[in-house]
């Protein structure tokens, strides 16, 4: 099963898809996640994309599918996988296509996550008081000014993926301003 979660920063994908990955057995691929992992190791490539994110801006549509096509021929990856945080342009969604028509595989759902932009901004603002309560270090890009960027870079690049989707019958959307068990409740039955 190969499976896209969408919707806006702070939606709850991550969160959902490492619940989901668990349920099913197969792995939940975030673009965000992997190249987070390339900047702190200090590959070339973390050099790169570093400022790009720090900024709130997109990393380019060659190297994010670069590390897909290659992640995705990976064993774990031969039952399914989740993807997280990819495509996020109908570019990126064309070179997927490509990708998987290559390996002769196709994407089974796209599961929209549907929240309130002002929400999101809250859930923000939340996250970041608690993480500097416990004594947590915040993510250089986890502020508000950077998040509105990431919001408004996600409404204009990315959302239009919901009607590319919809066109192929696609998308599934839940309700994300929901408890996380009740979003996985309507996941697992959009999954079935």
């Amino acid at each position: 099963m190969i499976v896209i979660f969408l919707g806006p920063p702070g939606a709850g994908k991550g969160t959902q898809a490492k619940m989901i990955a668990a349920r099913r057995g197969i792995p939940q691929l975030s673009t965000g996640d992997m190249l987070r992992a390339a900047i702190a190791a200090g590959t070339e490539l973390g050099k790169k994309c570093k400022a790009t994110m720090d900024a709130g801006d997109l990393v380019s549509d060659d190297l994010v599918t670069g590390i897909i096509g290659e992640r995705i021929d990976m064993e774990d990856c031969k039952p399914g996988f989740l993807l997280d945080g990819f495509p996020r342009t109908v570019r990126q969604a064309e070179l997927l296509d490509e990708i998987l028509e290559k390996k002769g595989r196709i994407i089974d759902v796209v599961l929209e996550l549907s929240v309130d932009d002002e929400e999101l901004v809250n859930r923000l603002n939340s996250r970041v008081a608690e993480t500097k309560a416990k004594g947590g270090e915040v993510r250089s890009d986890d502020n508000e000014e950077t998040f509105r960027k990431r919001l408004g870079v996600y409404n204009e690049q990315t959302a239009p993926l919901v009607p590319f989707y919809k066109d192929k019958g696609l998308v599934k959307t839940i309700d994300g301003m929901k408890s996380i068990d009740d979003v996985t409740a309507q996941i697992e039955a959009a999954l079935s």
